[in-house]
């Protein structure tokens, strides 16, 4: 299991310490340094059945400062693929990624369903 994180985000430790906390290995990523290429997000979005809005981390400061509220839905799919490549800080955080299935966000609920 990919577990990709931001290690200052407070909601990232969270994550990390619930998945400590209930014996779950993964490998962690620092999501800034070595972000998620546009193959990788193509692959994690088709996994998630999720919209690929639910990927952008729409309360950062990239986010906010590039004006992607009112760009993003201008874009194509791959446009907004390439966009989130070329930041991992777009990238919403923590994305959990499994075999069958992608998390964006921690909502323990979720991560409770997919895991235990």
């Amino acid at each position: 299991m990919l577990f990709l994180q931001y290690p200052p985000c407070s909601t990232c430790q969270k994550a990390k310490k619930w998945l400590d906390d209930h014996g779950i290995e993964y490998t962690a990523r620092h999501i800034k340094e070595d972000n998620p290429t546009a193959d990788e997000l193509r692959e994690w979005v088709a996994r998630s059945g999720l919209p690929l809005k639910r990927f952008f981390n729409t309360s950062g400061l990239v986010y906010k400062n590039l004006g992607l509220k009112d760009k993003l839905p201008t874009m194509t799919e791959d446009e907004q693929i390439a966009l989130l490549a070329s930041d991992g800080m777009l990238v919403k955080r923590p994305l959990l990624v499994g075999d069958d299935f992608v998390l964006p966000g921690f909502k323990p609920a979720e991560w409770e369903n997919a895991l235990l």
